[in-house]
């Protein structure tokens, strides 16, 4: 799948680039979206800057190949998400956050992953978790392990699905054969360089989907270094309604959100508390939702 470039907003818009969800697939596992950017020079692009909005069924999944992002969530978190370094926001019943490159930031390269929630857990109260993975090296290969299970290494983080999340590098030419869960879809994002992906040739910015049924996965990196990103889990199960920041299950749940954060929003000058509440020392004004699309919104499975 290639990405499709889409603006954050802003008067000097920055575009990212995104292959999650598109029209041939919705989900791999329980991630349901995949927004890559970068390298931006922030003196050009005006790099990242997201006032308050608001988050619910879902965890957000930060990582950075490069600079730094400013974190403050409603549930009192205040981070800086750092290269290397996992950063997961649970949105449950209800979060607002904002995310701001850092002023020491010059360059910005990375990407922001969400994670749908399952039945069980989409109403769970919101939270926060940081984990800086080792770097874990075979020849040819160095990966960062930061959600599930990868080359014998299992990250700390709970998932409320199984899940599998990994940063690869590859050396110029390098062949692996990853063991991974049959079971598992997957889904391989290339950041740089190309790569053959169980027998398929990928570009940089292209997501390689992989369905269930083999327990492993050979890459191949062409002449240049390679980055990628490695995800994955079961299929997913249930259907979904996911409009601008919620993941739901019906249409009526996603109008009862925007109108309680646009409650919130009120006027536009500072954001109100309420269901949403307000992210900890965040002095911008709140990014008010827009408008419904004038048709139901459908499933997403």
């Amino acid at each position: 799948m290639t990405p499709r470039e889409v603006p954050l907003g802003g008067p000097r818009a920055m575009t990212v680039r995104r292959t999650l969800p598109s029209r041939a697939r919705s989900l791999i596992g329980a991630w349901c979206f995949l927004d890559h950017y970068g390298p931006d020079p922030v003196a050009e692009s005006g790099g990242m800057v997201v006032p308050p909005h608001p988050h619910t069924g879902l965890q957000t999944v930060s990582w950075l190949f490069t600079g730094e992002i400013e974190h403050r969530d409603s549930a009192g978190h205040h981070a800086i998400v750092r290269p290397g370094e996992v950063n997961l926001m649970t949105a449950g019943r209800g979060i607002s956050h904002s995310e701001v490159s850092t002023g020491a930031t010059t360059t910005l390269h990375g990407a922001q992953l969400w994670v749908a929630l399952p039945e069980h857990a989409r109403d769970a109260d919101p939270g926060f978790v940081h984990h800086a993975p080792a770097p874990v090296r075979r020849p040819g290969l160095e990966a960062r392990v930061f959600l599930g299970a990868l080359l014998d290494v299992v990250s700390p983080v709970p998932t409320a699905t199984p899940l599998l999340g990994a940063e690869l590098l590859l050396e110029p030419g390098a062949a692996t054969t990853l063991d991974v869960d049959p079971a598992f879809e997957h889904g391989v994002l290339v950041d740089a360089g190309a790569v053959r992906v169980g027998g398929r040739d990928a570009a940089a910015h292209d997501l390689v989907y992989l369905p269930p049924g083999a327990a492993s996965l050979d890459l191949v990196a062409g002449p240049d270094p390679v980055r990628l990103l490695l995800l994955g889990g079961p299929p997913f199960g249930e259907a979904i309604v996911m409009w601008w920041n919620f993941v739901a299950r019906t249409h009526e749940e996603v109008v009862a959100s925007r109108r309680e954060w646009q409650e919130q929003v009120g006027d536009g000058s500072t954001l109100a508390d309420g269901r949403f509440g307000v992210p900890t020392g965040e002095p911008r004004p709140p990014i008010p939702a827009p408008p419904m699309p004038q048709v139901r919104l459908r499933e997403r499975r």
